[in-house]
């Protein structure tokens, strides 16, 4: 039985509400966000990604609308903390996340604050290093990290309070090839071995095909929403929505256009190499 986690009923928001220049970011939203779901979330700028990911705890509350995570509505104030140990954030910058001195007190900075024992405390920090692959850096000072590292313990520091969902708001924006490569595979490990839900912002499409579902945000409003697959096929859609597809579907397109038998699906270079190693 599927189990729906994150429920987005009609949601609307504008900057200065109360002021005379208002600007309408969500426009009448309703999503559904299943437990287990790895699910990309694409716009041009200023079509109201990181505003939505905001919502999904409480650092925005809807001008209009509902939005309930696991049945809490995050228009009660009473649900606010509940929720937020619930679904984890991870923003672009590790730097305006890290507040401590060293990795193992960054993470625990949270439970702290939540009164967690010591005992258990400790246990949690060592559980989420581990999963991050970040045990060796246990008392480093986390300025001393890569981007990449520091991304990492920030991603630590939200898993470690047992949240069953990860918001990342375009994580990788701020880091190298290696450094992109790192975390989306590290996402990928949340998903499927800690089953984690994710709901991942990004205006990287390469990215955005690791994911089960995307949804393409514009104006506010929701303009696609399907599988990978079935999004980055709508080359023509896409383009006057100022985005792009993954370059290895584009070449797939490209090379199916001239003749090939390639299918224009392709998201993978896994999936291009099996397909050419046909025609060897």
């Amino acid at each position: 039985m599927v189990s729906i986690l994150i429920k987005i009923e009609n949601l609307s928001y504008i900057y200065n509400y109360h002021k005379k220049e208002q600007i309408k970011a969500l426009d009448n939203i309703s999503l559904e966000i299943e437990s287990g779901d790895f699910i990309s979330i694409i716009g041009p700028n200023g079509s109201g990604k990181s505003t939505l990911a905001r919502h999904l705890n409480c650092l925005l509350l809807p001008t209009s609308g509902n939005i309930w995570v696991e049945g809490m509505n995050t228009k009660e104030g009473d649900n606010t903390w509940k929720i937020r140990q619930k679904v984890g954030m991870v923003f672009q910058n590790p730097d305006n996340q890290i507040v401590a001195t060293t990795v193992e007190d960054d993470i625990a900075f949270g439970l702290e604050n939540i009164g967690i024992s010591e005992k258990i405390m400790k246990e949690r920090v060592d559980w989420a290093l581990e999963v991050v692959e970040m045990e060796e850096y246990k008392k480093s000072e986390p300025h001393l990290l890569s981007g990449g590292q520091k991304q990492r313990v920030a991603i630590a520091g939200a898993i470690a309070m047992h949240s069953s969902h990860l918001v990342l708001d375009e994580p990788t924006a701020m880091l190298d090839p290696r450094g992109r490569k790192e975390i989306i595979d590290m996402v990928k490990k949340l998903n499927q071995e800690e089953n984690i839900t994710i709901i991942y912002i990004t205006h990287l499409m390469d990215e955005a095909a690791e994911s089960n579902q995307v949804i393409a945000l514009d104006k506010g409003k929701v303009a696609l929403v399907g599988k990978p697959e079935e999004i980055f096929i709508q080359t023509d859609i896409l383009k006057k929505l100022r985005l792009d597809v993954p370059q290895i579907t584009e070449l797939a397109i490209r090379l199916s256009n001239k003749g090939l038998n390639i299918s224009s699906h392709i998201l993978k270079v896994e999936e291009m190499v099996d397909s050419l190693c046909l025609y060897v």
